[in-house]
């Protein structure tokens, strides 16, 4: 439905994960700005991201993809790099690579005080329809996967700058 997202309220077209980390937001912020990384929690157990290319700058574009339990490939996602602030925020454009396909733009913030770091995702969906559509298919619960996933990323990383 072509401008739905005009008279739609923001609040009904979003999605808020939070998540605290025993970790500097530099070495978050590492996590999510460079491909090695990713591919080592992005997405929930089982979905292993075998493919990502990233060009981390404002206008730069990324691409991902997973492998489901089965081995069959998932549908290439990606977008743009919309802003970047070193170690507190990034906002980035995603959705499928299919004809038509909405997009949703994500806002990361990396809040740190006294060594932890508190992290939000905010997903804000073209549409109340494409929400609907992500978080039944378990959006919500494939980002905390992912997550808990960082946090052993974020452990090892933490150790290793020690």
């Amino acid at each position: 439905m072509a401008g739905a997202a005009a008279s739609e309220p923001e609040a009904d077209r979003e999605l808020i994960v939070t998540r605290s980390f025993d970790a500097p937001a530099r070495l978050l912020f590492e996590a999510w700005s460079r491909p090695e990384h990713l591919k080592r929690w992005f997405g929930p157990v089982g979905y292993p991201v075998t493919m990502c290319e990233m060009d981390f700058r404002v206008g730069g574009q990324w691409r991902a993809a997973m492998t489901g339990p089965g081995g069959q490939q998932q549908t290439p996602f990606g977008g743009a790099y919309l802003e970047i602030v070193p170690d507190r925020r990034i906002v980035f454009s995603n959705g499928f690579e299919l004809p038509g396909a909405e997009k949703m733009v994500m806002t990361v913030t990396f809040d740190e005080k006294n060594g932890r770091t508190l992290l939000t995702i905010r997903t804000l969906f073209a549409s109340i329809a494409q929400r609907a559509t992500h978080v039944g298919a378990g959006m919500a619960e494939g980002l905390g996967s992912g997550l808990d996933q960082l946090a052993d990323l974020a452990a090892e990383m933490k150790k290793q700058a020690a």
